[in-house]
């Protein structure tokens, strides 16, 4: 059955335009257990359940301003997650020192809306630029993102390993995969390029090939993650969004085929969801050897 998005109020409320996201309450400490340990902690919450939906992709002449508004109408899945700063994507924390001498620095980063667009394919593939429909490839700068994925519990931070990591994104036209455009611009269910998930491996890490996300209005640019795990029978959700350096963003859309679509008209700087802490989830990317990039990205979930 073809995929839909569902009709949301916000689109018939013009104040929706600039209405914040869900609620998120902040509050700082210093960690000063083990020893030597201490760190900075910047603890997140917010209210609201899970928003799963199928929706609608982008493309020139689609409504955006309302994709928009749904994008700021998506509660996050789950309060209490967080980041693990300072720590390179394959490092395996089981074996740092937390007795004393040392310092650890954990930092909580705020969830962010699940957005219209999570299709729950269950797909198992660390490359998920392919089309599993016919083996076609989405064309556009590849770029592999490591997840190392912590449990923080206390004053510890360990690697969380089992854990579900789902990842999804626009092409390099503003397009995703499997949903119905609700302006009827496209129709790509059946498809699913660029969507996928990875479990981490004991030391808590997950690799994705996938490709520098293209843009829509109304959205900077960005790459959608949830992150779904079960500690002691419970099941936690932490779902949020990844970002880009702008600079970076304009050299990439320069080529092709993103610069088939022209120059975006939003930056992070102007994108509603980006400022409710957009500047803790940007990625480090760098420029892969063999091509393309590279970047890294380290969480810690409070669980």
């Amino acid at each position: 059955m073809a995929k839909t998005t569902e009709r949301d109020p916000a689109d018939d409320d013009t104040s929706a335009e600039t209405a914040a996201p869900p609620n998120t309450t902040r509050r700082e400490f210093t960690l000063s257990a083990l020893g030597g340990v201490a760190g900075l902690l910047l603890a997140g919450c917010s209210d609201g359940g899970a928003g799963s939906a199928s929706g609608s992709g982008a493309a020139d002449g689609v409504d955006d301003e309302a994709r928009r508004r749904r994008d700021m109408a998506q509660p996050p899945d789950l309060a209490g997650s967080g980041d693990l700063a300072n720590t390179p994507p394959s490092t395996d924390m089981a074996g740092a020192d937390l007795s004393g001498g040392g310092t650890l620095q954990c930092v909580v980063r705020p969830q962010e809306t699940e957005g219209p667009y999570f299709v729950d394919e269950r797909l198992l593939r660390s490359d998920v630029r392919s089309d599993p429909s016919n083996g076609s490839i989405s064309m556009g700068a590849a770029l592999q993102v490591t997840f190392s994925v912590s449990r923080l519990s206390g004053t510890s931070c360990t690697p969380l390993g089992d854990a579900m990591v789902d990842i999804w994104s626009a092409d390099a036209l503003g397009v995703y995969s499997d949903v119905v455009d609700s302006s009827g611009q496209f129709n790509t269910v059946g498809k699913k390029f660029l969507r996928g998930y990875q479990n981490t491996d004991a030391g808590g890490v997950a690799s994705f090939t996938t490709l520098y996300p293209g843009w829509y209005t109304g959205r900077t640019v960005h790459v959608h993650f949830k992150i779904r795990a079960t500690v002691a029978g419970k099941a936690y959700t932490f779902t949020s969004q990844l970002y880009f350096d702008d600079t970076l963003t304009d050299k990439v859309h320069a080529t092709a085929p993103y610069s088939q679509k022209g120059q975006r008209n939003t930056r992070n700087a102007q994108d509603g969801i980006y400022k409710t802490g957009g500047a803790q989830l940007l990625l480090n990317v760098v420029a892969a050897p063999a091509g393309g990039y590279t970047a890294g990205f380290t969480i810690g979930l409070q669980i």
